[in-house]
């Protein structure tokens, strides 16, 4: 073998290698955006939970026999606090926009919270962080979904398979609150 073609194959094997080590490197690159986004729903989501007890004790003292909706409230925000796997911390987020909402409702039903000042400003925090968590949601789901694309994505697919680097689950609403959003409004005259 002559040292020309020895020189020639020695670059291809060093191509090759920075070929893969590029691709590696953007996949954990984009594998720790989706990382960091979720992180970012969790600052937001531990504000919304340190919301949720003031607001249930202001909703508590005007429409305190109101007692099932606030506690639906204090179980799914109980159960997302402590939610073991990001999976289940999903599905309890999900559940706790769904008490939240019902418990929003109760403006309609009781004019006197929306009067009361308390009430109202706590109402527009977490309209607030509501938007700000939709927009965290959204963020996160396009990061996993570049993330998840780059791995079946040919050559890359490759380097996933080889460094065990798998998909990663998107932010979903859950089964119930799907139903919910499906389901047309009741509109009454």
């Amino acid at each position: 073998m002559t040292n020309t073609a020895m020189m020639i194959q020695l670059g291809a094997v060093m191509l090759f290698c920075v070929a893969v080590l590029m691709m590696y490197n953007r996949l954990v690159a984009l594998g720790r955006r989706c990382d960091q986004a979720f992180a970012d729903i969790d600052v937001q989501m531990k504000v919304r939970h340190d919301l949720i007890p003031n607001l249930v004790e202001t909703v508590r003292g005007v429409a305190g026999h109101e007692r099932g909706t606030l506690e639906a409230v204090i179980k799914a925000r109980a159960a997302a606090v402590n939610a073991p796997t990001s999976a289940a911390q999903m599905q309890a987020e999900a559940n706790l926009s769904g008490a939240l909402g019902r418990l929003m409702m109760l403006t309609e039903a009781y004019p006197q919270l929306q009067a009361t000042q308390n009430f109202s400003s706590l109402q527009d925090e977490l309209s607030d962080l509501e938007n700000k968590i939709g927009a965290a949601r959204r963020y996160l789901n396009n990061a996993v979904n570049e993330y998840n694309t780059a791995c079946e994505q040919a050559p890359s697919n490759l380097v996933a398979w080889v460094f065990g680097l798998g998909p990663k689950e998107f932010f979903d609403l859950g089964k119930d609150q799907r139903k919910a959003l499906d389901t047309a409004p009741a509109v009454k005259f």
